[in-house]
């Protein structure tokens, strides 16, 4: 499906504008990486995970908005993106509960750290962090991608920032939560994040 076709199917024809206006934020110019291909390959395996997740749809949403901001210069993209969600998701018939479901999930990818029960939270986060776990040219590409959006920040500092980074994720106790993902992408992202560090230091 196209992905105006993926929003309306998922929010209503109604609701059409919206998915332009998300849609457009995700071909911003300044965006590598953080793309209308990463929002479809997120909804892709949002909808592979669907099964584990508590509302499936409302980690759709989230999925749409969890990089509706992205400012490479700033720390609060997550924070901003949430806000977006609420401001839009207003102006439609989605409950309040549900539309701060949505705004929740956005924040929590920030931390990609969710509680062991919120299902939600696992499969958004996942579905986000599967890059990670590809194969070494598509991680590759991604970590080039990565850096052509800070092509503002100085070679040595970036280097600093982005191995800061990465030991962190090296140190959370697991990079996916879903068993599903667990199985298919830890141990790869573990050993892509490893030789990315690598470099890095060489």
């Amino acid at each position: 499906m196209e992905l105006l076709d993926r929003w309306t199917a998922l929010a209503g024809p109604q609701t059409r504008t919206i998915g332009e206006r998300l849609a457009a934020r995700y071909a911003e110019e300044h965006r590598r990486y953080h793309t209308r291909d990463h929002l479809t390959a997120v909804l892709d395996l949002v909808d592979e995970l669907a099964p584990y997740a508590a509302d499936p749809d409302l980690v759709r949403l989230a999925a749409w908005f969890h990089d509706a901001v992205y400012d490479p210069a700033r720390a609060d993209n997550e924070k901003r993106s949430a806000r977006l969600a609420r401001r839009m998701l207003a102006d439609t018939d989605l409950a309040p509960d549900a539309v701060a479901e949505v705004a929740r999930l956005v924040e929590l990818t920030e931390s990609h750290a969710p509680d062991e029960d919120d299902r939600n939270g696992q499969v958004l986060c996942d579905a986000d962090l599967a890059v990670l776990g590809s194969d070494p040219e598509r991680y590759a590409a991604y970590a080039a991608a990565v850096r052509e959006e800070y092509a503002f920040v100085p070679e040595e500092l970036f280097k600093a920032g982005r191995a800061e980074v990465l030991r962190s994720l090296l140190d959370l106790p697991a990079l996916f939560h879903t068993p599903e993902a667990r199985g298919r992408f830890e141990d790869r992202a573990r050993q892509n994040i490893r030789t990315e560090l690598m470099l890095l230091n060489g």
